[in-house]
C-alpha cells in the first residue's frame, strides 16, 4: 500500500493536470507588448481621450468659422374686420383671411473678439498635446504592470523547474534509504525523513504550479485575452548597459512624462491668462441676410398681396466698458493659476529627481545582490553535491543532507527573484527617464 501511495504521488506531481510538460505557445515579451497595446482597456480609453482632444483642436471647434442659419415661417389669421376709409366709405368683412410666408438665410462672422479665440485655439492645441502625454503615461504604467506580471510568470516557471529537480532528488534519496534499510545499513528513521521531505517537496511544487496558473490569468487580464489561455514565457533577461542608462538619466529632464505634462500645463495656463484679457477689448462682427417674404391680405387692405426679396448686411461693434468687475477677477485668477502651474512644475521636478536617484540606487543594489546570489548558487550546488557523496558513504545524516538540499533550493529561488526584481528596477528607472517606450524588449 505504501508503494502504491508513493507511485501515485509521483505520477500526480510529474504528469498531473497542471504540469506544463505539454507543448505550449511561447508568449514572447514583444508579442505580449503588442497584444497589450492593441487590447488593454485602459490604453483604449486613453486613446479615445486623445481622439476627443484631437476633435476639440480642430478648426471646426475654433470659433474662426462663420455661422449660417436658415429661418422660415408661415402665419395664417382669420378675423372679422370693419374698415373706414379716408373718403368716408366703410367696409365690413366677416372671416377675413390673411396669410404670410417668410424665409431667410442669415450670416454671422466675428472679425475680432479681443484675441480670445486666438489664445483659446492655441490652448486647445496644447491640450491635445497634453492628452497625448497622458496617454503615453497610461501606456508606460500599463507596460510596467505587464512586465511585473510577465516576470512573475517567468519567476514561477523557473521555480517550478527547481522544485521538480528538488523533488526528483528527494525521490532518489527515498529509494536509496529504502534499499539501505532493506539491507540493514540504516534505520527506519532515514526512510521516514525522506518520505516527509518528499511530501513537503510535492506540496511546494503543487503550490507553485497553482501560483503559476494564477499569474498567467493575471497576465491574460492585462493583455485582455482569454483567461484560460495557456502559454510559456521567455525567461531570458538582458540588462541595459550602464553607460546607456547614465545617458538616459542625464537627459531625464527633457523626456520624463510628468515633467513634460507640467510644461504643457504651464503653457495652457499662460494661454488661458491671455485669453481672459480679451474682455478688455472690443469685438467686431459682420452680419448678412438674404430674405423672402410673401403676404396675401383681404380686400380691406390697401394691397391684396405682396412679395419682397432682398439682401442686407452690416457691421457691429461691441465693447463692454465695465462688466461689474467679473472680467478683472477672472484675469487675476488666471494669473494666479499660471503661477501655481510654475510651482507645480518645480515640485514635480524635485520629486522626479528624487525618484530617479532612488530608482538608480535600487537598481544598482539589486544587481549586486543578483551577482552575490549567482555566486551563492555555485557554492550551494557544490555543497549539496559533496553532501550527497558523504551521505552515500554514511559520513553525514539525512538531516544534514536535507539541509544542504534546502540551502540549494533557497539559493536558486532567491536568485530567480533577484533577477526579475533587478529587471523591474531597471524598467522603473527607464520609465522615470522617459525611455521606457524607446527600448526593445
Amino acid at each position: 500500500m505504501r508503494v502504491f501511495y508513493k507511485s501515485l504521488l509521483a505520477f500526480f506531481i510529474v504528469f498531473g493536470m497542471y504540469s506544463p510538460s505539454n507543448a505550449q505557445e511561447v508568449l514572447s515579451k514583444q508579442e505580449a507588448v503588442t497584444q497589450m497595446l492593441a487590447n488593454n482597456f485602459g490604453i483604449q480609453f486613453a486613446e479615445n481621450q486623445v481622439e476627443i482632444a484631437d476633435n476639440n483642436q480642430d478648426i471646426l471647434n475654433s470659433g474662426y468659422l462663420p455661422s449660417l442659419t436658415g429661418n422660415a415661417g408661415a402665419n395664417y389669421t382669420k378675423d372679422d374686420q370693419d374698415v373706414t376709409f379716408r373718403d368716408g366709405e366703410s367696409n365690413s368683412i366677416v372671416g377675413a383671411e390673411t396669410t404670410r410666408y417668410n424665409a431667410s438665410v442669415n450670416f454671422n462672422y466675428v472679425l475680432f473678439d479681443g484675441l480670445g479665440r486666438f489664445w483659446n485655439y492655441k490652448s486647445l492645441k496644447e491640450e491635445y498635446n497634453l492628452s497625448s502625454l497622458q496617454a503615453r503615461e497610461t501606456i508606460e504604467i500599463t507596460l510596467l504592470q505587464l512586465f511585473t506580471v510577465y516576470y512573475e510568470v517567468a519567476r514561477l516557471t523557473e521555480n517550478e523547474q527547481v522544485l521538480k529537480q528538488t523533488y526528483g532528488n528527494t525521490q532518489q534519496r527515498l529509494k536509496r534509504a529504502e534499499y539501505s534499510f532493506e539491507y540493514g545499513q540504516v534505520n527506519k528513521l532515514d526512510v521516514f525523513n525522506a518520505e516527509v521531505d518528499m511530501v513537503n517537496d510535492s506540496i511546494n511544487l503543487l503550490n507553485t504550479r497553482q501560483l503559476l496558473e494564477n499569474a498567467k490569468r493575471d497576465l491574460n487580464v492585462v493583455i485582455n485575452t482569454n483567461l484560460d489561455r495557456n502559454f510559456e514565457v521567455d525567461t531570458l533577461v538582458d540588462f541595459t548597459s550602464q553607460i546607456q542608462l547614465e545617458n538616459y538619466v542625464n537627459s531625464a529632464d527633457a523626456n520624463n512624462v510628468s515633467l513634460l505634462q507640467a510644461e504643457k500645463n504651464i503653457i495652457i495656463s499662460d494661454y488661458d491668462y491671455k485669453a481672459s484679457k480679451a474682455v478688455f477689448l472690443p469685438s467686431i462682427g459682420l452680419t448678412g441676410s438674404y430674405g423672402w417674404n410673401e403676404g396675401n391680405f383681404p380686400v380691406t387692405s390697401f394691397a391684396t398681396s405682396s412679395t419682397t426679396t432682398g439682401v442686407s448686411g452690416g457691421v457691429s461693434l461691441r465693447w463692454d466698458l465695465f462688466d461689474g468687475g467679473r472680467g478683472i477677477t477672472t484675469t487675476k485668477n488666471a494669473k494666479i493659476q499660471y503661477d501655481n502651474q510654475q510651482l507645480a512644475k518645480e515640485q514635480i521636478k524635485k520629486e522626479v529627481t528624487r525618484d530617479i536617484f532612488n530608482a538608480r540606487g535600487n537598481y544598482q543594489n539589486r544587481l549586486e545582490v543578483l551577482d552575490l546570489q549567482t555566486k551563492n548558487i555555485s557554492t550551494a550546488k557544490n555543497n549539496f553535491e559533496r553532501s550527497s557523496e558523504q551521505y552515500k558513504l554514511g559520513q553525514i545524516t539525512s538531516v544534514e543532507l536535507r539541509q544542504a538540499q534546502v540551502n540549494l533550493l533557497n539559493a536558486q529561488t532567491s536568485k530567480n527573484l533577484d533577477k526579475y526584481d533587478a529587471k523591474l528596477a531597471e524598467l522603473e528607472l527607464l520609465q522615470l527617464t522617459g525611455q521606457l517606450l524607446n527600448i526593445e524588449f
